[in-house]
């Protein structure tokens, strides 16, 4: 008697389990399918500014700052 009890309360554990980590698992397969739908290099929107332009620099300078700060 005691055994079934046992094996009763291991199957509902075993099962609850099994649910949880198919409810975990399909709701990051989920999340990963939003995620994946979102184009992150779109233009920006609005009044986004641009904040780096590229200068022309002479290979003097690039190795100055190199040696000063190991860049």
């Amino acid at each position: 008697m005691r055994l079934v009890q046992l094996i009763k309360d291991t199957i509902k554990i075993f099962v609850i389990f099994t649910a949880c980590t198919l409810l975990f698992y399909f709701g990051l397969r989920m999340m990963n399918d939003e995620y994946e739908q979102i184009h992150r290099y779109d233009e920006p929107e609005g009044k986004a500014v641009k904040v780096f332009q590229w200068e022309e620099e002479q290979i003097v300078d690039r190795l100055s700052i190199f040696f000063r700060l190991g860049e």
